[in-house]
């Protein structure tokens, strides 16, 4: 038994147009569905046309005679196969039987022969609902194919960000080379207009900080000074200590125009940097006062600060390893193996352009004594200081080592005897002039110091660059300390004058 459909609708009729229908199929076509739906005939030679269907409301179907259909322009008939609505065409008492394909192919959803019965325009009513409702289920399904393509979509670029970012990150252990990158690819998520960094690190029993800031703009000394206080506040509210010391250095680069601000010229955020559950750093970034971002683009912006956090902390490690094996552990000035291979290297330099180079070997007077009386932490803390006054002294091309014991090696390469002289008095100066104590009683240290040249376009034998500058060393000591001697291929030594 056939199930009995019924057409619904709600309180407002829905719009179905005729075309050139004649009253009585207009009546048939409205007595067949009823109130619910509103049939808007329009007479033959009247039908609408391109512009009359973009203003008038859209019908759910439209009835055309198949008479009015042939007489009908090609090109008007294509607005009729482009409207959003389904089509239904009437095949009259003298038209010829249309096949199916023909019907299609003109871009109807079926045909019905009149006379219009109830049964005939309900079927074709139902098909139309069914139809439209499956287009509707098809645009949905496409909106939410699109909407799937365009979320995997991003999620792909985010992917390809992260490990263009990661990749950048992992190609260098030196720091300034991983901020200047992440520089350049944060800039892509949001306008960065100064990115800076800041790390810290507990000394072994000590509930201090040590802090290492990078400053990655040349900026004006009033807004450095206020970046530096920015970052050692985020260094003692975030590393959970007092800050007892800090380095600054600065992200080699192209300098950004524009870059010279203070942090209160944009919107400044603060990117902690976590090794495990402790966090270990910060960036720190100043962006435009009016940027916002999506979700996406936070997420990205957070998993990429992940991938740097990792790569910053592997670079802090290795620059630790590489200072502990490079450098004195106790002076932190670099090492005798350091000096040996330095040495070679300036040889080898002077040799091939025919530069000056000097050495100054420097020994504390009686620091045997200072052991003995003050006791070995005060030794130390002489050793520490002597070291900070030589690398305090010196230029960045020059190297100050810890020769040996108490004994201290300085290269300088590109320096004449006489300059080499200047710079050697000026550190014994500041070494006798310096004040230690030791459970309250103060003493002072005095130090010997030899000076060896070897002048540009000199013959003299470079490997015996050290060994001279050990006999200058030795006059000193035997010509009672506390002063210093040049090296001369004479007998007698010369002593450097005093400033």
């Amino acid at each position: 038994m056939r199930q009995k459909r019924t057409l619904r609708r709600g309180k407002r009729p829905e719009l179905m147009w005729g075309l050139g229908l004649t009253e009585a199929q207009r009546e048939q076509i409205a007595k067949a569905v009823g109130p619910g739906f509103y049939v808007r005939n329009f007479p033959d030679g009247l039908i609408p046309d391109q512009q009359e269907m973009t203003m008038n409301e859209k019908p759910s179907a439209a009835w055309i005679p198949h008479r009015v259909w042939k007489d009908i322009p090609e090109e008007m008939k294509q607005d009729y196969r482009d409207l959003d609505s389904q089509r239904i065409l009437i095949q009259e008492e003298p038209d010829r039987n249309l096949e199916m394909d023909e019907v299609l192919e003109q871009g109807f959803l079926t045909v019905i022969r009149a006379p219009l019965t109830k049964a005939k325009v309900q079927d074709a009513v139902f098909r139309a609902r069914e139809v439209t409702s499956l287009y509707s289920d098809i645009y949905r399904m496409s909106e939410e194919i699109m909407l799937e393509r365009e979320l995997l979509s991003r999620k792909t670029d985010q992917l390809l960000f992260l490990n263009r970012v990661l990749a950048s990150a992992s190609e260098s252990l030196d720091p300034n080379v991983i901020l200047y990158n992440a520089w350049d690819y944060l800039n892509m998520l949001m306008p960065v207009r100064q990115l800076h960094a800041v790390f810290w690190q507990h000394p072994e029993g000590s509930e201090e900080n040590d802090v290492q800031i990078f400053l990655g703009n040349r900026m004006s000394p009033q807004n450095e000074s206020t970046w530096i206080e920015r970052l050692l506040d985020c260094a003692s509210s975030m590393g959970g200590g007092t800050v007892s010391g800090y380095d600054v250095s600065r992200v080699t680069g192209i300098p950004r125009p524009g870059s010279d601000k203070s942090p209160n010229e944009g919107r400044t955020y603060t990117l902690p940097l976590r090794a495990g559950q402790d966090d270990f750093g910060a960036l720190v970034l100043l962006c435009e006062k009016d940027v916002s971002l999506g979700k996406d683009q936070v997420e990205t912006f957070k998993s990429a600060v992940n991938h740097l956090g990792l790569a910053l902390r592997n670079a802090l490690l290795f620059k630790e390893v590489k200072l502990r094996a490079d450098r004195d552990g106790l002076t932190r000035i670099y090492n005798r193996r350091t000096f040996d291979e330095r040495l070679v290297h300036e040889l080898k330099r002077r040799q091939r352009y025919g530069h000056d180079l000097s050495l100054l070997m420097v020994d504390l007077d009686h620091f045997k004594s200072i052991n003995d009386t003050y006791g070995h932490v005060a030794g130390d803390e002489v050793l520490r200081k002597v070291g900070a006054i030589l690398q305090d002294s010196l230029r960045s091309t020059d190297l100050a080592a810890r020769y040996g014991g108490e004994e201290f090696a300085v290269l300088l390469p590109h320096t004449t005897e006489k300059d080499a002289c200047r710079l050697a008095e000026r550190i014994r100066s500041r070494i006798e002039a310096s004040t230690f104590e030791s459970e309250g009683r103060a003493f002072r240290v005095t130090a010997s110091i030899g000076v060896a040249s070897v002048e540009a376009g000199a013959l003299d034998r470079d490997g015996d660059l050290v060994l001279k500058a050990d006999q200058a060393l030795y006059e000193a000591k035997n010509n009672g300390r506390n002063m210093t001697v040049i090296s001369r291929d004479t007998p007698a030594a010369q002593v450097c004058p005093t400033q």
